[in-house]
């Protein structure tokens, strides 16, 4: 439970309070568009040290890390501030996307996802094979994950248009854990509905 907390800490200073004083700091001495490029480059500093660490890169950090180069690169050639701030919601959004598509093919995203965090993957290749119930099950789990993080991806539109850049840079990523914690709550307890009605 420590570790956790610690990790969470953690996880907004680097994703929050860091580029918030960055972005505070330079733009006054430099322009907008530099001051936020170098504030988005905090996160990709911390999934450098991560893939360094860990020495692999899994795919949702690699989708992130993309994100934030396309999104940096894209700012400068023409784009703005808040093309920048949208990094993160092009991912998400995409997965979203991604999720929701899925179910229509023979084993949707889920399927996988539970194959590798299964120490015993036969159970669930079984189980998917035998139980219509547990095809149903997984394919739900898609659906709300996918119209999840495709309103997350919207929330944050809404947040980066409608708000300044200093505020957004902070609410932004709240409002990304805020819709994640949700998610993943449901998610457990759904597991544990089924788990109890099983």
């Amino acid at each position: 439970m420590k570790t956790s907390k610690v990790g969470i800490i953690v996880s907004v200073i680097i994703n929050i309070v860091l580029p918030y004083l960055i972005y505070t700091i330079l733009k006054t001495h430099i322009t907008s568009i530099i001051a936020l490029s170098l504030a988005a480059c905090v996160p990709l500093v911390d999934t450098f040290y991560h893939l360094i660490k860990d020495k692999k890169l899994d795919t949702f950090s690699s989708f992130i890390f993309l994100g934030i180069v396309l999104s940096i690169v894209a700012a400068w050639i023409g784009g703005d501030e808040r093309f920048i701030l949208l990094r993160e919601s092009y991912v998400t959004g995409i997965m979203g996307l991604v999720f929701l598509l899925s179910i229509l093919t023979p084993k949707p995203l889920i399927y996988y996802f539970a194959m590798r965090f299964t120490a015993d993957k036969s159970v669930i290749t079984k189980r998917w094979e035998e139980e219509g119930s547990f095809r149903h099950f997984i394919r739900i789990m898609a659906a709300v994950w996918g119209i999840g993080l495709m309103i997350e991806a919207l929330v944050k539109v809404v947040i980066v248009y409608e708000f300044p850049i200093s505020k957004a840079l902070v609410i932004s990523p709240i409002a990304q854990y805020i819709v994640i914690a949700i998610l993943i709550y449901w998610n457990i307890h759904f597991v544990k509905q089924r788990k109890q009605k099983a």
